[in-house]
């Protein structure tokens, strides 16, 4: 198919999944709009519960197969939108609504150049693409789930908005849960164990705290106290206070080696990781799709954001159309001429390096 039809049905289709509400784990009807891309484009698809996924026509299991992803689920609108997040509004060149720029101008694209190659004979890589349910939540059912249904995957671009550069690295993720312990009292009576003021010298800890590695292109490890709660009485000295510490990991770190640090270092009385799952990925600078991309002009940097890379033991490129500032924003939108110059770009880097 031409490129520039391709363009035009990519948009229209992003349009139906802006007016399709598409929660994580609420993704049936979404996923329904992108069975039927599949089937008006005669290519053969399945689907595992709300991920929908097909491989190219001439999939030979001898070749190393290319992952294309990325979502259609979408957080909640804030409270800030003006405009109804449901529905698509072209204005002065931007396409407003829910999940315009993170990922619907992402997957669009990247449906158009899976579709663009499916037929294509003779590819040094079988492709795979999914569009995946619940990135937006990390939940059971979504990418991760998938790894065991679809080809081993040998390499993967997954979309997420990057403005088309080449996020050869992103940050991994672990979420802690924290305690700090005093001796609970009535508030009249002394306490030189109070819990909330023993947290004062713990959340200064956090605050000073720095790992030792740095990363050339994720840079230092951050780590942030995101949530505190404690009491219920006025006149309760309570027991305990509860921290949650959100700690973005570069690639200089396994998620089980930040958890082995902060058990043994932090001044905490109880500190737990909710899941070490989440951990960094990147992609050599000298591997081919860097390298395309690098040869159109584009610039690599490493993404302070997660995705669904983190579900990947292979090595992966973040690329796609939009600015993450944008994402999970009031009135969020994507530019029309970003979702074309998307297309075009994965076609161009594909062609240096499938064809």
């Amino acid at each position: 198919m031409k490129v520039e039809v391709l363009q035009k049905e990519a948009i229209q289709l992003l349009k139906e999944l802006i007016e399709t509400p598409s929660f994580s784990s609420e993704e049936d009807e979404t996923a329904a709009l992108i069975e039927n891309w599949f089937t008006q484009h005669d290519i053969p698809f399945q689907r595992t519960k709300n991920n929908v996924w097909a491989v190219s026509q001439n999939y030979d299991p001898e070749k190393p197969t290319l992952l294309l992803n990325s979502h259609h689920d979408t957080v909640k609108p804030n409270a800030g939108y003006t405009n109804d997040p449901f529905r698509a509004i072209e204005d002065n060149g931007k396409l407003y609504g829910l999940g315009s720029n993170d990922a619907g101008g992402c997957l669009v694209s990247l449906l158009a150049t899976f579709t663009y190659f499916y037929q294509k004979e003779n590819l040094r890589y079988n492709l795979v693409i999914v569009a995946s349910a619940e990135e937006e939540s990390s939940g059971p059912n979504g990418l991760n789930s998938m790894l065991s249904i679809i080809p081993k995957i040998d390499v993967a671009i997954v979309g997420e908005p990057t403005q088309m550069q080449l996020a050869v690295a992103e940050k991994g993720l672990v979420v802690f849960d924290a305690v700090v312990k005093g001796t609970p009292s009535h508030a009249a009576h002394p306490n030189n164990d109070n819990a909330i003021y023993n947290t004062i010298e713990v959340l200064d800890w956090f605050k000073k705290y720095r790992f030792k590695k740095s990363s050339d292109v994720l840079g230092d490890v951050k780590m942030t106290v995101t949530q505190i709660s404690a009491g219920n009485q006025h006149n309760v000295v309570p027991a305990s206070v509860n921290l949650v510490v959100d700690v973005r990991v570069n690639d200089a770190y396994s998620n089980q080696e930040i958890a082995t640090i902060l058990q043994n270092e932090s001044p905490c009385t109880e500190i737990t990781p909710r899941s070490l799952r989440l951990n960094s990925s990147s992609i050599s600078i000298d591997h081919a799709l860097v390298q395309a991309g690098i040869s159109l002009g584009r610039e690599t940097y490493g993404s302070p954001t997660l995705s669904d890379q983190a579900a990947l033991s292979c090595e992966s490129l973040k690329l796609g159309p939009g600015d993450s500032t944008r994402s999970h924003t009031a009135n969020e939108f994507i530019y029309i001429d970003e979702i074309k110059e998307g297309i075009e770009l994965y076609i161009n880097i594909l062609e240096k390096v499938i064809v």
